[in-house]
């Protein structure tokens, strides 16, 4: 099978288009398989990272603002159309799949026009434009949530499959557990709130938690914290000013990231995070109460619709962006909490929305789609 795929920009894109790839190479070793993206985004890092050669295009999200910028950027990202092109005609794939994003703009339609499968997997609750506008031209459309379903129009097939990521729900034992706080410095004594903001970190977040400890807030429960490498510094100087010592703080462990996220996750009793597809994804899997501050001025607000799919069943709080401060939030911590039966229902109204066999689900897609398209050919 050889195979294109069309990520770009961020982890949310990305991410899921390596667990993919790596599926197709687990179940076919002779699997050929590229990646379409550019020059700017994470995936120059994480591609050839993940041992998957990077094909790069000019590509660029479109405004309907017109300056001389987003002339100069279509007439780049029409240029990237052509680089797709001889891309995709020279190495000749199956199939092209697209993980969201701009790059799947000159890939998907591309290789549609080529007659060449394609698939494309929407991550969030919201689809992005790029869905959208290549629904017809779209073998298949993969979606994570199943609100995403009624929100795509024209599109040929849509499967609900879930989006895959790496984290799984664990369940330890005593001792384990008692292992894992341990080595994160945490107390067995008290309940254990996971706060982070993603990989780049998430300022008013980290602002609440700042006022919360200088207060000190949290003497009923401990807080363990990614700040995100970029912000913990800054953290760091900003508590150091008002005398507080960031490797010294009762009940609070502060790291620029967590390299061990599945135990935290599994160890803890609640979770304050943006909402991006795959952080809402975790959370349901593990079936973890939630406090989700979605991510402000994003495309068509999705992070506000991802947490929505967690608070409509009960698995989750929001708090919006601009009403978030330290009294909010420790009320709402404290009210989670500090009651183990609302604590439990929002934990199993959580894995209500939680996926399963994820990865098989899209393979079988995938390969539906080649199939399909062969078995045309042959008529």
């Amino acid at each position: 099978m050889k195979v294109i795929i069309a990520a770009a920009g961020t982890a949310g894109h990305i991410n899921p288009g390596l667990a993919i790839a790596n599926k197709i190479k687990k179940e076919d070793k002779n699997a050929e398989i590229i990646f379409i993206g550019t020059k700017r985004g994470l995936e120059k890092d994480l591609v050839p990272r993940a041992g998957y050669e990077l094909k790069t295009i000019d590509a660029y999200g479109l405004s309907k603002k017109i300056n001389i910028d987003n002339i100069s950027k279509m007439c780049k990202t029409l240029k990237g159309f052509k680089e797709a092109k001889n891309i995709i005609k020279e190495f000749k794939p199956d199939v092209v799949i697209g993980t969201g994003g701009y790059i799947c703009g000159a890939t998907i339609f591309t290789a549609h026009s080529l007659k060449i499968p394609t698939v494309l997997h929407e991550s969030n609750a919201f689809p992005g434009k790029a869905v959208k506008m290549l629904a017809k031209r779209t073998d298949t459309i993969l979606v994570s949530f199943e609100d995403a379903k009624s929100r795509i129009k024209n599109a040929k097939n849509i499967v609900y499959t879930g989006t895959p990521v790496k984290i799984e729900k664990k369940d330890y034992n005593i001792n384990e557990k008692k292992e894992i706080i341990n080595n994160a410095n945490l107390s067995e004594s008290k309940p254990i709130v996971l706060i982070f903001g993603g990989s780049q970190g998430a300022q008013k977040i980290n602002e609440a938690i700042i006022e919360i400890l200088k207060c000190k807030l949290n003497k009923d429960y401990q807080i363990m914290w990614a700040t995100g490498p970029k912000q913990y510094d800054i953290i760091k100087s900003t508590l150091k000013d008002i005398n507080i010592d960031i490797n010294n703080i009762e009940n609070a462990k502060i790291v620029p990231y967590i390299y061990n996220m599945e135990e935290i996750m599994n160890i803890s009793n609640l979770i304050v995070a943006r909402s991006g597809a795959m952080t809402i994804t975790e959370i349901s899997n593990l079936g973890k109460p939630s406090i989700l501050v979605p991510l402000p001025n994003v495309s068509g607000n999705h992070q506000l619709y991802n947490a929505k799919v967690l608070e409509n069943v009960g698995g989750a709080k929001i708090i919006l962006n601009n009403e978030l401060d330290d009294k909010k939030l420790n009320k709402e911590i404290k009210n989670i909490v500090l009651n183990k039966e609302k604590e439990s229902e929002m934990s199993k109204s959580a894995f209500k929305v939680a996926t399963s066999n994820v990865e098989n689900k899209i393979y079988n897609e995938i390969l539906k789609v080649i199939k399909e398209k062969k078995d045309v050919k042959k008529r």
